[in-house]
């Protein structure tokens, strides 16, 4: 058994406008096969207006492969309902990095741009000749008495 396992749906289609029999027929599968897996939440159909189901390019994509990893992996429904629901979760979490990668960009970008106009960068470091070993007491202020 292949140790990695990717479900690569990416670049199909998400318009349900497959109703079952043409999805059924484009999967290999029997309709029945179908309904079963969006029972289990597999593959979840969308509804027409009268209710049938109705899948899209990337939803039959899923279906292919759910069947390869029963058929030829060996994997059991619930460990490919569980390998569906991490490739998800992998998929968003690769998108916020992503987006936290743009963010973290724009922040450099916008600190270079605010130490190219200041005269002085770095105001906030101070270099001093000689170093000190004194120590500092710091007492806050007496505050009058009224």
């Amino acid at each position: 058994m292949d140790a990695r396992i990717r479900i690569a749906i990416e670049g199909f289609s998400d318009a349900k406008i497959l109703i079952i029999s043409v999805a059924a027929q484009m999967a290999g599968m029997h309709p029945q096969t179908l309904r079963q897996y969006d029972r289990l939440g597999l593959v979840q159909a969308g509804r027409a207006a009268g209710g049938g189901r109705r899948y899209s390019a990337r939803d039959v994509a899923l279906l292919r492969e759910v069947q390869r990893l029963s058929q030829d992996e060996g994997i059991n429904l619930a460990g490919i309902k569980r390998i569906i629901g991490l490739e998800h979760l992998a998929g968003d979490l690769q998108q916020q990095v992503l987006e936290m990668q743009d963010e973290l960009a724009a922040a450099y970008r916008r600190i270079r741009e605010l130490e190219a106009m200041s005269p002085y960068p770095r105001r906030d470091l101070v270099p001093t000749g000689q170093t000190s070993t004194a120590l500092v007491v710091w007492r806050p202020r007496e505050k009058p008495q009224r």
